[in-house]
């Protein structure tokens, strides 16, 4: 009996997979040339040599000058991705801030703005409102430099499905459809950008867009397994693995900040009891350094106050607590800190390192182990959403050229 086969991809289904090989090839050397391209990629150099205009004629490549290798023949003119046309639109939407950053096809960070509001005390709508302003803003500056949005991703707080706000305890959110209010929002101040027929807009938990921002603008090396702390007012997580997120069954794994590490401990928004971030997150250090803003607990630290450093000790411990039994149920690499924690690590790092030294059961989180880490001050949610819409790109690059053409 014969066995079923795959179906045959015809010519334009071929080309498109090719136009793909050559942008990500030259997108991850940054610069490269034709020849070293047809090495890496197996195809011939008259086949790269077309796939190569063609993504020129499209403006996702440049040229810039030559470059020699040192060996016989002519120089080979360096492929650069461009600085010019698509671009990812990333927007975080936190507890007290709104990011947006416009990230161009080198990776690079072209506009970004930050505004700090304390969202708890606004409507859903107002908050995305001002983050849909914000946005289109930051598109009217993109398009001055060249620019045009290929698709937008939007970071979220919370437990996050299909562009819905499930629950964020900590903005009092429940089933509020962020991702359609701020296509309305921003279709409302830029027509044509937002809406149905505008802008595609991918939704997610914060946390996965800052891990996926760590896994591939961090300094994480060949390290593809791993858990991504985001502290902040709340804690959020996300689990990479073999450079996938583990999202779960309905998409809301990572929820670390929810982990109870008190079951008779302070009340949670959630409505739970002794969540880590009532004890690690932003606003329980505040509250148990008695200082006004992280800078104080900071500066009181470096001065040897007993308080803030009990104060650091005592969330190190709880997170420790937390982090050591996600290591021994996912058994990842090493754990990446970020939001608030990498500057706060001098003096919160020995207790979470003892408390994982003690109850990781392989013996593998030792305290010589670099394990822990902090995450880049490059990798951040905005980053990440924005990364997320250029990956797209890079895999299939005529659903997003000017006139998309096979």
């Amino acid at each position: 009996m014969n066995q079923p086969t795959e179906p045959k991809a015809d010519k334009s289904g071929v080309r498109r997979h090719n136009l793909s090989l050559v942008l990500r090839t030259v997108h991850e050397a940054g610069e490269t040339t034709r020849a070293a391209v047809a090495a890496s990629s197996g195809l011939t150099r008259p086949a790269i040599s077309s796939l190569v205009e063609q993504l020129l004629d499209l403006g996702f490549l440049v040229e810039s000058g030559k470059t020699f290798s040192g060996q016989a023949g002519r120089p080979g003119t360096v492929l650069k991705p461009a600085r010019t046309g698509p671009a990812g639109l990333g927007v975080e939407i936190n507890i007290d801030y709104v990011t947006v950053c416009l990230v161009d096809l080198t990776g690079t960070d072209r506009i970004r703005r930050t505004e700090r509001h304390d969202n708890r005390s606004a409507d859903s709508v107002e908050v995305i409102d001002r983050a849909a302003r914000i946005a289109a803003e930051a598109l009217d500056e993109a398009a001055g430099q060249g620019l045009f949005p290929a698709a937008g991703g939007l970071a979220l707080p919370g437990l996050v499905s299909a562009g819905t706000v499930r629950q964020a305890p900590n903005l009092g959110w429940n089933e509020v459809d962020a991702g359609r209010l701020f296509t309305e929002a921003l279709a409302a101040r830029r027509p044509g950008t937002g809406g149905p027929d505008g802008l595609a807009l991918t939704s997610d938990n914060e946390a996965n867009m800052a891990a996926l921002a760590e896994l591939w603008f961090g300094g994480l090396g060949d390290l593809r397994t791993f858990l991504h702390l985001t502290g902040e007012i709340g804690v959020g997580g996300a689990i990479v693995v073999h450079g996938e997120l583990l999202r779960g069954a309905h998409g809301f794994a990572g929820e670390i900040g929810h982990l109870v590490v008190d079951a008779e401990g302070r009340r949670c928004r959630c409505g739970s009891r002794g969540c880590l971030e009532q004890y690690a997150g932003q606003a329980a250090l505040l509250r148990a350094a008695d200082a006004p803003d992280l800078a104080e607990v900071v500066r009181r630290a470096e001065a040897g106050d007993a308080r803030a450093l009990g104060a650091l000790a005592e969330a190190g411990r709880m997170l420790g607590r937390a982090l050591s039994g996600a290591v021994n149920l996912l058994d990842p690499e090493a754990v990446v800190l970020g939001g608030i924690y990498p500057r706060l690590l001098p003096w919160l790092g020995p207790a979470v390192t003892d408390e994982l030294a003690e109850r990781v059961v392989s013996g593998l989180w030792t305290r010589t182990t670099p394990r822990l880490r902090a995450a880049s001050p490059s990798a951040d949610a905005a980053r990440g959403a924005a990364a997320l819409v250029l990956h797209e790109v890079l895999a299939d690059p005529l659903a997003y050229a000017p006139t998309a053409t096979a």
